[in-house]
């Protein structure tokens, strides 16, 4: 197992940083995931880690760092954002109208949760008082020896 941890000031000029490090860690510890499939995670974890961002904002703690811990096993890539927000619980959030629906034009946000929930093989939520961790779970293939 191999862990690579970085933390970003809850700025969103950090996203292409946080890309950048997914790409390489497990680019370089993860042989055999294909770069779909790692195009797929780094998706998921930009929105992630955007929605961290926000949740900064939302809760006036700028200054607490957007912590972003890569966990590569043999079996699969973990990926967690944690944040300092204030905390949530997604099957709380409003339903937003379809994608074919003309209503959704009139939202500008929204699309990150089902973004993670459809890139990666598993998504969790953890909410606390202060903050929430997203664990993303890619599976990796088997690799022969």
């Amino acid at each position: 197992m191999a862990v690579v941890e970085l933390e970003i000031p809850a700025r969103p000029a950090y996203l292409s940083l946080v890309r950048l490090v997914v790409d390489a860690a497990i680019g370089s510890l993860a042989p055999g995931m294909s770069p779909a499939r790692l195009d797929d995670l780094k998706i998921a974890v930009s929105e992630a880690c955007s929605n961290a961002i926000e949740a900064h904002e939302a809760a006036t703690v700028l200054e607490d760092p957007v912590v972003v811990r890569c966990v590569i096993e043999e079996d699969q890539v973990t990926v967690q954002v944690v944040d300092q927000g204030r905390g949530f619980d997604p099957d709380r959030l409003e339903a937003l109208p379809a994608a074919t629906d003309p209503r959704r034009l009139r939202h500008e946000s929204g699309l990150g949760i089902p973004l993670m929930r459809t890139l990666a093989d598993e998504v969790a939520f953890t909410p606390a008082d202060n903050g929430t961790t997203v664990t993303l779970v890619v599976y990796r293939p088997a690799t022969t020896s």
